[in-house]
């Protein structure tokens, strides 16, 4: 039976080998006082236990297995086909809810043109670092399709959006993209849709050494050439009228080829590859300037590297 109070929200948890955080991962929509969900968990062939951990939970979760490993862009896929919920949420089985993720977001889709609500969110590490992302300001909210071009910074575990704005695209997530398939999908739906954000703290991103992102870095660099050419030729006249953002675009490109480089220490290499960007500012001035020094350590300018 519907419930208007409190509409469905498909949770789409993708599963690759991912049995040590899995169970905390679930356990924190469980914990949800959100009552309306279901768990479409998509299991990408892994060969842990991962489908042991997911089977022990009740029937809100739905378990679905893949024969075959296929790229996260089509894994997602696999599991929107399988939603029934007027909202989908993503949550990756090394990442975390708080209690009120969802009682504090689906409100803000009261509001018709809102096809993404995001949160706060906290990166934390197993040796206890952590960073709140919007510290210091809150992030741009509305039609910030421009804003995401130059600067992108939506966090997965804190989206949820409108099943209206997933099937106003031709299609969803990118089959091609295994690093940046949130990046293409969601600058698609906000070019259309507004954004909104919950200033509170709802979810916590976990950083460590078998993420996707710190082991392929050269795929990272791959895919976001492959984007910039792929929305280049999607929207009418973007090289015109996003030539700006079109610029931080390739600048970033630039900077991801630059620190491939310095961890093959080629510093050299590394400081031509950003050197025209060098006085954009002061964050670009002190990057260009740690991959001039040559007389600093490499490991020293590795963790530095991190850090920035």
């Amino acid at each position: 039976m519907e419930n208007k109070d409190q509409p469905l929200v498909s949770v789409i948890m993708n599963c690759y080998n991912g049995e040590k955080y899995l169970r905390e991962s679930i356990d924190s929509v469980y914990a949800q006082t959100y009552d309306n969900w279901e768990i479409i968990f998509w299991d990408n062939a892994s060969t842990d236990n991962s489908a042991e951990i997911a089977g022990s939970f009740n029937d809100k979760l739905k378990y679905y297995y893949g024969e075959n490993y296929i790229s996260l862009g089509a894994a997602r896929n696999n599991a929107i086909e399988q939603c029934s919920g007027e909202y989908i949420a993503f949550l990756d089985c090394d990442d975390l809810w708080l209690p009120d993720k969802l009682r504090l977001q689906i409100p803000l889709f009261d509001k018709d043109r809102i096809g993404i609500v995001i949160s706060n969110v906290i990166y934390f590490s197993s040796n206890n670092r952590e960073k709140i992302l919007y510290r210091f300001r809150k992030p741009p909210t509305g039609n910030v399709f421009e804003k995401l071009l130059e600067n992108y910074y939506i966090a997965m575990p804190t989206v949820i959006i409108r099943i209206e704005s997933l099937l106003s695209l031709d299609h969803w997530f990118d089959p091609r993209f295994n690093l940046i398939e949130d990046l293409d999908l969601f600058l698609r739906i906000c070019y259309k849709w507004e954004l909104g954000y919950v200033d509170s703290i709802l979810s916590k991103y976990r950083i460590h050494n078998q993420s996707c992102t710190s082991k392929q870095r050269e795929k990272n660099i791959i895919e976001h050439k492959v984007f910039l050419n792929k929305i280049n030729g999607t929207i009418p006249g973007f090289a015109q009228q996003y030539d700006k953002q079109i610029n931080c675009l390739n600048r970033n490109i630039c900077w991801l080829e630059a620190q491939e480089l310095a961890f093959d220490r080629n510093f050299k290499k590394a400081t031509e590859k950003i050197e025209e960007y060098a006085f954009d500012s002061i964050k670009w001035f002190v990057k260009y300037s740690l991959l001039s020094i040559p007389y600093i350590r490499f490991k020293f300018i590795k963790r530095l590297l991190h850090r920035i």
